[in-house]
């Protein structure tokens, strides 16, 4: 009997990616060169390339801890097989706003990916003042499609249950839950702010509304099924140019609710809103746009390819409604845990102090707003619309 022997788990330096690479057949007898790109908090990666030539390959490695905290926060390396599955789904739907995948080694948690550093990542964009004017229809197109394929609606029971199991991303979604519903509504270890902000912190901790309607948000997030998640679609992971857009890290993904995507990337623009002295309206219509594709797509994705007899739009209609209403609550608590959680977001934290403080006070008491009122607001056109008048 032959004896199969696991390879050691080594994380990867500039000068192996190379070797790796090349062992893949990849850049044979040319000299390379391997340039550390990551700036991340999970993962290792890596740009090689020929030397004399722009373009190369990506080289992304998980880490068996969080890089944010250190190896005294161990991971699952299965992420990163995660990611890839999820990866080479949305190539079969949406295959014009993905990275292509090459190669995927489970044991090393390395994937080989298409280079996009012909784009810049979204936030850096969007903080640089540039215009994107593609970039909402995109997103809008992603969302419905990969959203409606692994949904009850445009996927079969057999399959929908494979997703599941497929994606069953237990550590992943730990971290959500902690870092999104749980730690900033109470004095965790793991939260981070400003002392200036003290007082607005344990009013929200103190608001027992708050608390019972984000404690519902956590329940929805651990108990709806509805489709498969990018998990942590926010500006961060998005690479994009004029014309183009990809959506990178789906390392998070899992079956969840439908709501939770939609709230995390509407969430992370508002935060240009509220940062911005001007060029505010170019944003406000992202936000409008999405929501319309979104809608749009999805109705005609369930008219043109529903496995089911679900024959009344009205259905669809009322499920777009809920899950507006989901993604409202969920811009809420990603409002306030992107300000005084773990982890922050650029787009405010670069703001000079008294700016900054200034503008997370609005933030905190915007997210408290969308948690509590989201039935009554309803939609983004609505929450924008409550915003403006208030403003």
């Amino acid at each position: 009997m032959t004896v199969i022997q696991k390879k050691e788990y080594r994380p990867l330096t500039e000068a192996t990616s190379i070797t790796y690479l090349q062992k893949l057949g990849y850049f044979t007898n040319q000299i390379c060169e391997s340039v550390e790109i990551g700036d991340g908090n999970l993962n290792l990666v890596f740009k090689v390339r020929p030397v004399g030539q722009e373009q190369g390959l990506i080289i992304k490695q998980a880490l068996p801890y969080a890089k944010v905290v250190g190896e005294s926060w161990p991971l699952t390396l299965k992420r990163a097989t995660i990611e890839s599955n999820a990866t080479k789904i949305y190539n079969d739907l949406i295959p014009n706003l993905v990275p292509k995948i090459f190669a995927h080694d489970e044991e090393q948690a390395v994937t080989v990916m298409e280079d996009l550093s012909h784009l810049q990542i979204l936030r850096k964009g969007l903080i640089e003042k540039k215009s994107f004017p593609f970039f909402a229809e995109h997103i809008g197109e992603f969302l419905a499609n990969s959203l409606f394929f692994t949904s009850d609606f445009g996927t079969t029971p057999a399959k929908k249950k494979e997703l599941e199991l497929t994606f069953n991303n237990p550590e992943l979604c730990d971290i959500t839950e902690d870092l999104v519903y749980t730690d900033p509504f109470f004095n965790s270890e793991t939260n981070s702010f400003e002392e200036e902000l003290l007082e607005d912190v344990q009013a929200l901790w103190n608001d027992k509304v708050l608390q019972l309607e984000a404690a519902k948000l956590k329940l929805d997030f651990l108990s709806k099924k509805e489709a498969l998640l990018h998990g942590d679609l926010h500006t961060g992971s998005i690479f994009t140019s004029a014309t183009e857009t990809k959506v990178i890290d789906p390392e998070f993904a899992f079956v969840g609710p439908i709501g939770f995507d939609l709230g995390q990337i509407q969430a992370n623009l508002l935060f240009q809103i509220f940062s911005r002295t001007e060029q505010k309206e170019e944003i406000l219509d992202q936000l409008v746009t999405i929501e319309k594709v979104f809608n749009e797509t999805f109705i005609r994705l369930w008219e043109e390819h529903s496995v089911r007899p679900f024959n009344q739009v009205e259905l669809i209609k009322e499920k777009l409604e809920g899950y507006w209403i989901d993604a409202i609550g969920v811009i809420g608590c990603e409002c306030i845990r992107r300000s005084i959680g773990l982890a922050h977001v650029e787009d405010i934290d670069s703001l000079e102090l008294d700016r900054k403080i200034a503008i997370k006070k609005e933030i905190l008491a915007f997210g408290a707003n969308c948690i509590k009122n989201r039935f009554t607001i309803g939609n983004i056109k609505n929450l924008i619309s409550d915003w403006s008048n208030k403003s």
